[in-house]
């Protein structure tokens, strides 16, 4: 094993919705070490200018370097959209995101071709997943902004009257243009599946971009000789730009089991 495979993961999020990356990166990569940095400061990035979405994102990609880690993970879709080609010529190691691998699954999974997205607007304004599914033949991409499932989340919200009346909102002109496959656009929607599920119905195949991106951090690590093969202690650091008690308090509560202490990283000063 090279020092370089000794390094963290480096896991970053605009809030909460990364976790569901953390936790698949975990079943997937139990032997590994994970620094999360959520920037809950300046979240939702979904309704702010590209712009500024990159600008965020690579400051809170460099402390991630800056701690030593081996491999960062964009979780966040608008921060993927925004920064991926920047990120990979930016840092010297291993960059993995959301869009690509959960694209690739799609259009795979697809029976009739027609494969719905949902994300928040600067995904859609960006067209990141257009141009992944893209080179698919055969492939006709329905995209739906759904701005109000990260508050959800973010609120702890993830069932409820208000919730099904804004995914009959969003999920109906998709489920009418005969969709068969939906990526779940953002790393907040795997924990509304339910409800997204109740909308659409058993038949539509639901790709989540959060395990999709942890199999490719797989194939990744493991194809560059820096994967831990073998059973040994790890550790799990949680950094955020907000407030520490709060993070831990929902992220508890969203994903169980999985957030240890939170720190403070004194970055994520949003523009005014």
């Amino acid at each position: 094993m090279s020092r370089a495979a000794e390094g963290p993961i480096g896991i970053f999020d605009s809030g909460f919705g990364g976790l569901t990356v953390a936790r698949a990166v975990m079943d997937q990569l139990p032997n590994e070490d994970l620094i999360y940095l959520g920037d809950t400061a300046r979240a939702p990035y979904g309704d702010q200018a590209i712009a500024d979405v990159r600008e965020y994102t690579l400051e809170c990609l460099d402390h991630l370097v800056e701690q030593g880690v081996k491999a960062l993970v964009i979780a966040c879709n608008a921060g993927s959209a925004a920064t991926l080609r920047d990120a990979r010529e930016r840092y010297r190691l291993p960059v993995v995101e959301v869009v690509l691998p959960a694209a690739r699954r799609a259009a795979a999974a697809t029976r009739n071709g027609r494969v719905g997205v949902i994300c928040t607007e600067v995904t859609k304004t960006s067209m990141a997943y257009d141009d992944a599914l893209g080179v698919a033949v055969g492939v006709e991409v329905v995209t739906a902004a759904c701005p109000a499932f990260v508050p959800f989340v973010e609120a702890g919200v993830t069932g409820g009257p208000e919730l099904l009346a804004a995914a009959e909102s969003y999920l109906t002109p998709l489920r009418d243009a005969g969709i068969d496959t939906l990526i779940l656009g953002c790393t907040h929607y795997p924990l509304l599946t339910g409800v997204i599920s109740m909308v659409l119905g058993d038949r539509v195949t639901l790709v989540s971009s959060a395990d999709e991106c942890a199999k490719q951090l797989y194939v990744t690590l493991a194809t560059a000789g820096l994967a831990h093969d073998a059973p040994r202690q790890t550790s799990r650091r949680f950094l955020t730009t907000g407030d520490p008690d709060s993070f831990s308090a929902l992220g508890r509560r969203l994903v169980p089991d999985l957030i240890t202490d939170v720190d403070q990283f004194s970055g994520g000063v949003r523009r005014a």
